[in-house]
C-alpha cells in the first residue's frame, strides 16, 4: 500500500497510532482508558486485521492482563492502606532515621522508600511517606528537596524495576521471564541506581533548588496515624517483605528441584504473586489490624476505601494490555523484531529505547512498559540467548525516563514540593532521567556476566 512493503506500512501505521494516542491524551484531554481503546481499534482496522478478530484480540489482551494484574493491584492496594493507617510506613522511616542519624537522613529516606515501595504503587507510597518528609524537614531544618528526592528515587526505582509492581509483572508475562530472577536482578540494579539518583543527586540539586513547602500543606499532611499502637519495625518489615521472600523461594525451588517434585509444586503455588500478596494481606489483618487496636469493622472500612482510587488504574492497565495485544495480532511486533534483527541492535538497548520513546510521548510508565514489551517481545524468539529478565528491567528503566508535563507524577511532585515548573524539571525530571540512564548502564553491565 502507498508503494510501501507490508512491514514498512505496519510500522507507519503503528507510528500513527502512537501519535494519535499522544494527541488524544495530551491535546484533546481524552481519558487514557478511552484513548487506548480508540487507538487499538484504529490500529486493528488500518492494519488489515479481519474485523471479527479486532474486538476479540483486544478482549484477550484486556482480560489476560487484568486476570492477573487486577488481582495483584487490589491486594497490594489493600496492604498499603492498612500499612498507612497502622503507621507501619512511619515506623520504618523513623527507625531508619534514628539508625542513620540526622547527617545521613536523606540516605535513610531513600532506603525506607525502597523497602516500603516494593509492594506499593508509586502514588500510594508517595502519599504514605510524604508527611515524613515534611516532618523531618521541619524538625531538622534540612532542605525538603534533599530529603524528598531520595524518597522519590527509592519509590520510582522499585516501581519501574521490581515485581510485584504491575509494569515489571506485565513485562515478565510478555517476555516469559522468571519472576524470582527478575526480583533479584531488579534489586541488584535498583539499589545502586536509587543511591545515585536519590541521595547523591538530591544533595547536589538541593543546593540549587532548596524547595519551600507551604505551612498549610505541612499542617494538612503531617498528621499522626489513626492508631497510637504502631507496629514494630521488625513486624512491619516482615509483613511487607513476605511476598518478595515467597517469590524468591519459588525461584530457588525451580532451580534446586526437578520438575514434578512435590516440594517444588508447593513452592510454585505459594510463590505465585497472587498467593504471596494474599498471604501478606492476611498477615496484615493482624500485624496492621488487630495488634494495632483496629476491630474487624475498621479493617473492612479501610479495605473498602482503598479500592475506589484504583478503578481508573485498573481500566488503564487493562486497555494498555488490549493495545499491546493489537500490536502483536496485527504483526507490528514481528515487523519491528525483524528490523531489529537485521540492524543488529542490542535487544536490551532496543527494549529500553522503545519504552523510553513511548514514556516521553504518553507520560505513562505503565503504558510504556506494556506497549514496549509487546513491541519487543518477538525478538525473544528471533535472537537466541537473550536474557529475558534483563529485557524486563531494560523496558522498566526506559519507562521512567524524562517525566514532564504529560505525566501526572510531574504535577504531583510540583504541587507537594511547592516548586515552579522549571524547578520541577531541574529536580524531578532530572532524577527520573538519571534513574533510567544509570539503570540502563547497570543492566548492560550485568548482561556481560549473564
Amino acid at each position: 500500500m502507498f508503494g510501501l512493503s507490508h512491514e514498512a506500512f505496519l510500522l507507519l501505521d503503528a507510528l500513527l497510532a502512537i501519535i494519535g494516542l499522544i494527541l488524544l491524551i495530551t491535546r484533546l484531554k481524552v481519558h487514557p482508558f478511552v484513548a487506548l481503546i480508540l487507538v487499538a481499534g484504529f490500529l486493528g482496522l488500518t492494519s488489515g486485521m479481519p474485523v471479527d478478530k479486532i474486538i476479540k484480540s483486544f478482549q484477550e489482551g484486556f482480560g489476560g492482563v487484568l486476570g492477573f494484574v487486577g488481582i495483584v493491584l487490589g491486594l497490594g492496594t489493600m496492604l498499603g492502606k492498612l500499612m498507612a493507617e497502622s503507621g507501619g510506613a512511619k515506623q520504618i522511616a523513623i527507625t531508619l532515621v534514628q539508625r542513620f542519624g540526622q547527617a545521613r537522613v536523606h540516605w535513610a529516606m531513600m532506603l525506607g522508600a525502597f523497602l516500603v515501595g516494593i509492594p506499593l504503587f508509586f502514588e500510594i507510597g508517595f502519599v504514605l511517606l510524604i508527611p515524613l518528609v515534611f516532618i523531618i524537614a521541619r524538625e531538622t531544618g534540612i532542605s525538603i528537596v534533599k530529603i524528598g528526592i531520595p524518597l522519590l528515587a527509592g519509590l520510582s526505582v522499585v516501581h519501574g524495576l521490581v515485581p510485584p509492581h504491575p509494569g515489571p509483572l506485565l513485562a515478565i508475562g510478555v517476555f516469559g521471564a522468571d519472576i524470582g530472577k527478575t526480583i533479584f536482578y531488579g534489586l541488584l540494579v535498583g539499589l545502586p541506581t536509587a543511591m545515585i539518583a536519590g541521595p547523591i543527586f538530591g544533595a547536589w540539586i538541593a543546593k540549587r533548588v532548596p524547595g519551600s513547602p507551604s505551612e498549610e500543606l505541612i499542617e494538612q499532611l503531617a498528621h499522626e496515624p489513626t492508631t497510637g499502637r504502631l507496629p514494630s519495625f521488625g513486624i512491619t518489615l516482615l509483613t511487607i517483605l513476605l511476598p518478595v521472600a515467597l517469590m524468591l523461594l519459588k525461584s530457588y525451588a525451580d532451580v534446586a528441584f526437578v520438575e514434578g517434585n512435590t516440594f517444588r509444586k508447593w513452592m510454585d503455588f505459594i510463590g505465585n504473586p497472587i498467593v504471596a500478596l494474599l498471604a501478606a494481606l492476611v498477615l496484615a489483618f493482624y500485624t496492621f489490624g488487630r495488634s494495632c487496636g483496629f476491630d474487624g469493622k475498621q479493617v473492612l472500612k479501610y479495605l473498602d476505601q482503598s479500592l475506589a482510587p484504583t478503578a481508573a488504574i485498573v481500566l488503564i492497565v487493562g486497555a494498555g494490555g488490549g493495545f499491546k495485544q493489537m500490536l502483536v495480532a496485527s504483526g507490528v511486533g514481528s515487523a519491528i523484531g525483524q528490523i531489529a534483527v537485521q540492524a543488529q541492535i542490542s535487544p536490551i538497548l532496543l527494549a529500553w529505547l522503545v519504552a523510553a520513546v513511548i514514556r516521553i510521548a504518553t507520560g505513562s510508565a505503565t503504558v510504556a512498559t506494556i506497549t514496549g514489551a509487546g513491541i519487543v517481545a518477538p525478538i525473544v524468539t528471533l535472537v537466541p540467548g537473550v536474557n529475558r529478565e534483563l529485557l524486563v528491567l531494560a523496558t522498566g528503566a526506559g519507562s521512567l525516563i524524562l517525566s514532564h508535563v504529560n505525566d501526572a507524577g510531574f504535577w504531583l511532585v510540583k504541587q507537594y514540593f511547592n516548586m515552579s515548573v522549571t524547578e520541577t524539571f531541574k529536580t524531578w525530571t532530572m532524577m527520573e532521567t538519571l534513574i533510567s540512564m544509570v539503570g540502563l548502564g547497570f543492566i548492560l553491565l550485568l548482561s556481560c556476566f549473564l
